[in-house]
């Protein structure tokens, strides 16, 4: 860690020895307030269901985070991406290029390319509804009960594509009373925030409720060359569900949900002089001078039918019927410049359908889940490279057709009163059907593909079908002890995998082993834990160590065509293998009694034990030229929240600090895109009206005005005029915000 760094933790450290000597003073009144509070609950309070039965979080044997809704709103968090900096060895983006499409790694485990046919490495889910695609993925907080991590394979109970981890959003229910809450917001670059939600009764056994959520600010910085914004936010999203609950062992819901972002593309910062000597890096690193015009839309929506029957004291029934779809118009610059020189319109779509069945078993020494998955999804699109040094424009489009059955089960076992043992394991057989297609068109312009005039082709250079079937068993085992009544600890080991399939840009003219895919990857974790509270329930903990073995990774790189050849392509194969290991400390503290603390510790050592590449017509481990993406060795965050009695209300006061030390967005290091380590300043200060229906936030985020880059592209070399450039996080901004409970 920096220096910088050391000292702002060495001062929050302080600050805690000092305020825990007074809270020693006087543990009765401090516990008294942990129970009391909702932002800083403890462990035996937090109910989660990351083994898909509601458990106190002390008594789960995974590494979870879970973040309230009090705690996200209280520090001013607008959407999912907050969750990057209050998790440990977590990362929560948005894509480069996009305003909505969702980057996470857990672990140094993730997805980098959002292109169709690609699958996640971090599973998403809406309340149990697992969404396929990140396009349209990074979540607005709003009418959420809350947020649950979980970090480390989840191959078990969640199946495919979650070997890094998954992430839980979890809707709210709603209450026996209506409620109808109201929130505006306005802040910097003219941000304009605005929220109604509400809930009504309908009779003693129905209730329906809506929320609509609209999210606008002006651009952090501009395109020099057609003056759009960069770095706008235009997205409404809307929510509705109706419950019926007809007796006491009967649940119904019946959900709906759509989010339309319409911000204006979002395009690079050149970091580079071209090679022609006409385009220099814009003074702000929010400015671009992209030339490539076009609309910019992704539009999602999801309902689902969900239903609960409780047969007795020992068994529940529960069925998860959903659909969801999305459509995506986008626009990308990777030379930043007016020229087209390398761009990129694309169009994605995508649909998906799937069933679950649950079965959840509670003995008196015994509980469980187990059930059967089904999931028929079709993710498509088509894009145009427009190489126009080249003189060309290569259209890719193709479909990839997805039916994934899985068959799981999930059991603990009171060995003892303190001695438990949980056994698991999952089914998973994906039957996949593919359609390729990339050809090249005479002229730097778009194809017929993505709505250019009708053209003839030059040349095919990939036109296939396939078919495959990737199928895996997921085990899980762990055991834990309760030391005491407060704390427990646990072992485990679990597995997960992420599924095969085919470069949706592969060129089998330049690669021709790209026709024949590549296999699922997997990750086997052992994990040892340890969670609970202390002192009087003052300090609420939770901690992990954990080693992971990866193997078969699914890597992207691009090639470059050599003379005579032309064109540009991605490579995707089984290249590597890691070896992954850290460890994990988060939790809570009442330091006195109007003072608490929110902390969190990630360290994680990531390195490539093998990375084989056939680009060069034989296998050649280049391994020690390569390093593992968005794997930051550090990740901390420290907040604290000072409590009074203002004006008859309560204010809350809170400063947090987090940190990511220097990590690589790409697995090839590049001392111009490489990320050096940074501390993002946060500061919120709420006061809530004695009656509690109402109350006034100021929120400042990034303080310092930090500029860090969370994506990038790199294109060196004369024939794409030295293309690197990067994306930003967002600079300082300040908000206000009035919230209205009637």
């Amino acid at each position: 860690m920096n220096r910088h760094v050391k000292c702002a933790l060495l001062a929050g450290a302080a600050w805690s020895v000092l305020a825990g000597a007074s809270a020693a003073q006087d543990a009765e009144t401090a516990a008294q307030a942990a129970n009391a509070n909702q932002d800083t609950a403890t462990v035996d309070d937090i109910v989660v269901t990351a083994r898909r039965r509601d458990e106190q979080l002390k008594d789960v044997p995974v590494a979870v985070s879970a973040l309230s809704a009090e705690r996200l709103e209280q520090t001013g968090a607008v959407d999912i991406t907050a969750l990057q900096q209050q998790t440990p060895n977590a990362t929560v983006q948005i894509a480069r290029g996009s305003n909505s499409t969702l980057i996470s790694f857990i672990r140094g485990v993730g997805q980098q390319d959002p292109l169709w046919g690609f699958e996640p490495g971090v599973g998403l889910y809406i309340d149990d509804v697992y969404v396929a695609r990140p396009q349209g993925a990074v979540l607005d907080i709003f009418d959420i009960s809350r947020i649950e991590v979980l970090r480390g394979p989840q191959g078990t109970l969640y199946g495919r594509n979650t070997i890094g981890g998954a992430i839980k959003y979890v809707t709210k229910r709603m209450g026996a009373d209506p409620s109808l809450t109201a929130r505006a917001e306005f802040g910097s670059y003219n941000e304009q925030n605005f929220l109604l939600s509400g809930s009504m009764p309908v009779g003693d056994t129905f209730a329906v409720g809506a929320a609509v959520a609209t999210y606008d600010h002006d651009g952090y910085g501009e395109n020099l060359f057609t003056g759009q914004d960069q770095y706008d936010k235009d997205v409404t999203a809307y929510r509705a569900s109706a419950e019926w609950t007809p007796n006491d062992d009967l649940f119904f819901r019946l959900a709906w949900d759509r989010v339309e972002d319409d911000s204006a593309p979002r395009h690079g910062h050149r970091e580079v002089v071209s090679t022609n000597g006409l385009w220099t890096p814009p003074a702000s690193e929010y400015d671009t001078y992209a030339g490539i015009t076009g609309e910019q839309s992704v539009v999602t929506e999801g309902v689902s039918f969900t239903g609960e029957y409780r047969a007795n004291d020992m068994l529940t029934l529960k069925s998860i019927t959903a659909y969801r779809s999305g459509d995506t118009q986008t626009i990308i610059d990777f030379d930043e410049t007016p020229q087209p020189t390398l761009d990129i319109p694309a169009i994605y779509s995508d649909d998906q359908f799937s069933q679950e069945f649950q079965a959840l078993f509670t003995g008196e020494r015994w509980s469980g889940v187990a059930g059967l998955y089904y999931l028929d999804g079709t993710s498509s699109g088509a894009f145009d490279t427009i190489a126009g040094n080249l003189g060309l424009s290569i259209a890719a489009a193709g479909s990839v057709d997805t039916k994934s059955f899985s068959a799981f089960a999930d059991f603990s076992y009171d060995l003892t009163d303190r001695l438990h043992l949980s056994l698991g394991g999952r089914y998973t057989r994906d039957d996949k059907d593919a359609e390729v297609l990339r050809l090249f068109f005479l002229g730097a312009g778009r194809t017929p593909y993505t709505g250019g005039p009708a053209a003839t082709p030059i040349a095919t250079r990939t036109n296939y079908t396939a078919s495959d079937t990737f199928e895996k068993f997921t085990p899980r085992a762990s055991i834990s002890y309760d030391f005491s009544d407060e704390i427990t600890g646990y072992a485990s080991v679990s597995q997960g995998f992420k599924s095969g399939g085919w470069d949706m840009r592969g060129d089998a003219v330049l690669v021709p082993q790209t026709v024949d895919g590549y296999q699922p990857e997997t990750v086997t974790a052992y994990e040892l834990g340890l969670k609970g509270s202390a002192f009087d329930r003052r300090l609420s903990f939770a901690s992990a160590v954990f080693y992971s073995d990866y193997q078969d990774q699914q890597i992207t790189t691009q090639q470059v065509a050599t003379p005579p050849q032309v064109g540009i392509a991605s490579v995707v194969d089984n290249v590597g293998a890691s070896t992954i290991y850290g460890f994990e400390l988060e939790g809570s503290a009442f330091l006195t009694d109007d003072i608490t603390a929110n902390f969190a510790v990630g360290y994680l050592k990531n390195e490539f034990d093998e990375f084989i590449t056939l680009v060069t017509g034989s296998p050649v481990d280049i391994s020690d030229t390569r390093e593992p993406q968005n794997s930051p060795e550090w990740s901390a965050y420290y907040g604290m929240t000072w409590r009074g009695d203002i004006l008859g209300g309560e204010l809350r006061v809170t400063p947090s600090l987090s940190y990511r030390s220097d990590y690589h967005l790409f697995d090839i290091p590049d001392p111009i895109l490489d990320q050096d380590g940074y501390v993002l300043a946060d500061a919120s200060v709420v006061w809530t009206a004695p009656s509690e229906r109402w109350e006034v936030g100021l929120f400042g985020r990034n303080l310092t005005d930090v500029r860090y880059r969370v994506g990038a592209y790199s294109f060196p070399g004369a024939t794409y005029n030295n293309s690197i450039s990067a994306f930003y996080g967002p600079p300082t901004t300040y908000s206000a915000r009035l919230t209205v409970k009637f």
